[in-house]
């Protein structure tokens, strides 16, 4: 979710319209970051429900599991004001920052949280587009800088301020992403449903994916092989 149009990329959450959690674009605040951090402008989706709202599980650390080196990542393409911020952020306007590259802040649930924790300089991730007319997969972005605090949570202006949060205990983490490209068409999400139901009945690669098995999320892992196939559909026709 985007607030308003600031300097920095964050990201925030938001509750999607439909059957997807939505991410609030975060991509936010006025300040500059550190050198060597990406300029924020607005915000992206947390993983709860409404920003702000934190998830009810806290889990700490990442669940034992497999270790992923691909994501899927929620923000809200379309303006949507809360608190008086425009929380709007889409591909575009990563896009537009220097070096499109931004933070993606404002996440608010635990194992959202602890996902973008475990991602690794380097890694690709899917932007996705949430809460809007037509959600789906509109690109794809680079992790430039791994887990580090967001300062949003200690902001008493901004929309993701978490009063409960300490400067000595910070609860909240972040992430740097950079523009890779676009893709050569717009994977909705009507479309990816359609392939995860054959999938599931007949099996094949979206069988278990996680916008659909964990679809509240606006941060998830996903396989090599989740991550190959939809991006093998660019060049498919629609379904």
């Amino acid at each position: 979710m985007a607030p308003k149009m600031r300097t920095r990329g964050t990201t925030r959450t938001l509750q999607s319209s439909n059957d997807e959690e939505t991410k609030t674009n975060v991509h936010s605040e006025d300040s500059t970051l550190e050198v060597g951090q990406a300029v924020r402008g607005k915000r992206k989706a947390s993983g709860s429900g409404k920003t702000g709202k934190q998830e009810s599980s806290k889990g700490e650390k990442s669940p034992e599991g497999p270790q992923y080196c691909h994501w899927l990542m929620k923000s809200e393409p379309e303006s949507r004001f809360e608190n008086g911020i425009d929380v709007k952020f889409g591909i575009e306007d990563l896009k537009t920052l220097p070096n499109q590259t931004g933070c993606w802040d404002g996440v608010r649930n635990y194992q959202a949280r602890n996902f973008m924790r475990d991602m690794k300089k380097g890694q690709q991730a899917f932007f996705y587009h949430s809460n809007c007319k037509e959600p789906g997969i509109a690109g794809v972005m680079k992790i430039v800088k791994e887990s580090y605090v967001d300062q949003t949570q200690f902001d008493k202006k901004d929309v993701h301020y978490d009063a409960s949060s300490k400067a000595d205990d910070p609860k909240w983490s972040m992430v740097d992403v950079q523009f890779e490209r676009m893709l050569k068409r717009f994977i909705p999400l009507s479309e990816l449903k359609k392939i995860h139901l054959q999938h599931k009945a007949k099996g094949g690669p979206l069988n278990g994916m996680a916008l659909f098995t964990r679809a509240r999320l606006s941060v998830q892992p996903l396989t090599s092989e989740e991550f190959d196939f939809v991006l093998s559909l660019e060049d498919k026709d629609p379904l």
